[in-house]
């Protein structure tokens, strides 16, 4: 019967880009709420226009 701790570090080994993935998908919701928040204050209705 094979050793479980070589059989967890060799499925820890291929995990794939789980990490990574993970920080990309997060980092780019971040600008995109930044982008849209940064884009919409400038239509904001100012009072001070009149």
């Amino acid at each position: 019967m094979p050793d479980t701790a070589t059989l967890l570090a060799a499925a820890s080994s291929q995990q794939g880009p789980g990490d990574t993935l993970r920080i990309v998908l997060l980092c780019s919701m971040v600008g995109a709420a930044l982008l849209a928040w940064f884009l919409l204050r400038g239509y904001r209705d100012k009072d001070d226009n009149d």
